[in-house]
């Protein structure tokens, strides 16, 4: 992996590997994304189709291109993403968090505005565990006084 350190930051590396790419690491819910970008376009392509193919609500396809619209690049970089795990929705935000790693790591001045907009943290939120003599996590039997 070749890294290049930038002379305005002192000492920040930007990590591209031997291809031009820049690895990220996404995880949400159950879900686990590896994300590769490189400059590009702004095609995005998750397990082998198109993202508008792979996410046809609209909701998801923003929120998978919302680091690319808060860094103020959108359509200049190629996203190629392989996600494991988990629904739809929590696919779309661990693609979310491996984009915003990878971008940070490919452009190192644009760390701040992506940590300001919450992008670069885990949303560790998880289903709540079932507990026993209940139904659901929180939810009991219907109680009956006769």
């Amino acid at each position: 992996m070749q890294t290049t350190l930038d002379a305005k930051k002192g000492g920040v590396e930007s990590k591209v590997d031997s291809v031009g790419r820049t690895y990220g690491t996404g995880r949400r819910k159950e879900s686990t994304a590896r994300v590769w970008i490189k400059p590009g376009n702004g095609n995005v392509v998750v397990n082998g189709r198109k993202l508008f193919d792979y996410f046809a609500r609209s909701v998801l396809q923003a929120l998978v291109l919302r680091p690319f619209l808060v860094a103020g690049r959108v359509g200049q970089y190629d996203v190629f993403c392989t996600v494991r795990g988990g629904g739809l929705s929590g696919q779309a935000g661990a693609i979310r968090h491996g984009v915003s790693r990878a971008l940070a790591d490919y452009e190192p001045d644009l760390r701040t505005v992506l940590k300001s907009e919450g992008l670069l943290t885990r949303d560790s939120r998880t289903v709540e565990r079932k507990k026993y003599g209940l139904m659901k996590a929180r939810r009991s039997f219907q109680f009956s006084k006769r």
